[in-house]
Parts: structure tokens; sequence; C-alpha cells
């Protein structure tokens, strides 16, 4: 863990913390042999992995996988673990710590809808007073996603989060006009949601992202190339003799 939130300080605006999310152990290989010093598990990927929907992943299964992907690799992992999954602050604690996380993602938000800002904090407050220095705890803060899009809310809520306990504040798909105004309203790293297709880490960290992280976006990728070359195959195309 201290390696890992090391990662997260003293960063370059031209340069925040890349976290790529492997959705198992191959990609998680994949990944760490790349170059990246960290990972960063989506519920979503593994979701779909798996054949669920996002958001429908048995916790056993949510929690073997992220283990699965821990051990195959010598780099840091943060996991995903949506909700919390109505697990106690000690056994959610205790479940990411024996599956080999140094981190997780908790959102603010149950099946689309805002949780209460204040009851939120204060279940950080007692995941923080449970895992003590052995995590990293990113608060996702949900209200461009399901709220009004309004920044002050987010801000807001971002805030409270900080002062629970939280190191990383994560407020998915904020647009980004308003990362400049988050990143100057807001204590500590800042987690910025990012496409393949859109503006580069780089170009986010001059926005004021601490770290960019991709959601299923690498699997999605993966997925849309092996159909590509599936079909090549299935309309008689190149691939024939490749060991496909």
């Amino acid at each position: 863990m201290d390696t890992f939130h090391a990662l997260h300080q003293h960063r370059l605006p031209h340069d925040p913390l890349v976290l790529p999310g492997p959705w198992d152990a191959v990609s998680a290989r994949e990944f760490a042999a790349a170059g990246f010093p960290a990972l960063a598990t989506p519920s979503a990927g593994i979701a779909a992995s798996l054949g669920y929907a996002d958001g429908a992943t048995p916790v056993d299964e949510m929690f073997a996988a992220i283990t699965r992907i821990a051990r195959s690799v010598d780099v840091p992992v943060s996991a995903d673990v949506e909700d919390g999954y109505g697990l106690e602050p000690g056994e959610l604690v205790e479940r990411l710590l024996t599956a080999g996380a140094v981190g997780c993602n908790l959102e603010d938000s149950h099946a689309g809808i805002l949780t209460d800002p204040h009851a939120h904090a204060d279940r950080l407050a007692e995941i923080r007073a449970a895992a003590g220095d052995r995590l990293f705890l990113n608060a996702r803060v949900d209200t461009f996603a399901y709220g009004d899009q309004n920044p002050e809310q987010a801000i807001e809520r971002a805030e409270l989060y900080v002062t629970a306990g939280a190191d990383c504040v994560y407020p998915i798909e904020a647009p980004l006009a308003t990362l400049p105004l988050l990143r100057s309203a807001i204590s500590g790293p800042l987690n910025v949601f990012a496409t393949l297709d859109g503006p580069s880490p780089a170009e986010l960290g001059t926005l004021g992202a601490t770290r960019v992280t991709f959601g299923p976006g690498f699997l999605q990728w993966g997925a849309k190339a092996l159909r590509g070359r599936a079909s090549a195959l299935i309309a008689g195309g190149s691939g024939g003799g490749t060991g496909v």
C-alpha cells in the first residue's frame, strides 16, 4: 500500500498516474509486462468477463476474480468493489486484504441512486478505521453519473469523503470543462475517467487529473478486436495457418 500511495504523490501536471483495468489474470500480466506500475480492476470489466451485467456479479465471484488478478502480478492492484456489497466495514477490509488488493474504489450510489453523502462519509470513516493504513481508499463521486451534474454538489461530496479518510476522489463522468474547477476545490488526488479514443492522460493531467483510469475500456477494445478477427475468419479472410 505504501508503494501504491507514493505513486499518487507529487505528480507533474502532464504526468498523471495511469492505471489500466485488468479483468482477468492474462490481461493483468500483459499490463504489468507493458510497464504499468500498478493496476485498478474495473467491476464492469470483471462482470463482463464472468458473463454478468455490470453490478450483478455475486460478491464471492468478484473477490475470487480480484484474487486471481492480484496473485498473477507483482505490481499493486486496487479493486473496484462497487458500493461494498452490503458488507460490514471490517469484513470488507479483510476480504480486500485477503484477495491481495492494496486499495479499493467505493461508489456513493446504489442501483443508479445517489447515497446520502453524510451516510456515505460515515461508512468511509468506518472503513478507514478498520483498514488503518493498509488500504488506499478511492471514493467515487457519482454526481455526474446519477445526480444533477452540479459541480458544487460533487465538490461538497468529495470534501466530505476526504475528511472521512478517503485518499483520492473519483468524480466519474465529470465533463472535461469542470476538471480545473474540481482540481482547485478538492483536496488530495483526483481520479479522472478516460476513454481510449478521448484526450490523452497527459491532456487530462493538465486539466487536473492526478490519476487516470479506463473502467472496462480495454476489455471492450479487446472484444471488438476479437470480433473483427473472428468475423474475418468466418468470411474467409486472412488467418489460416496462423495458429488461431
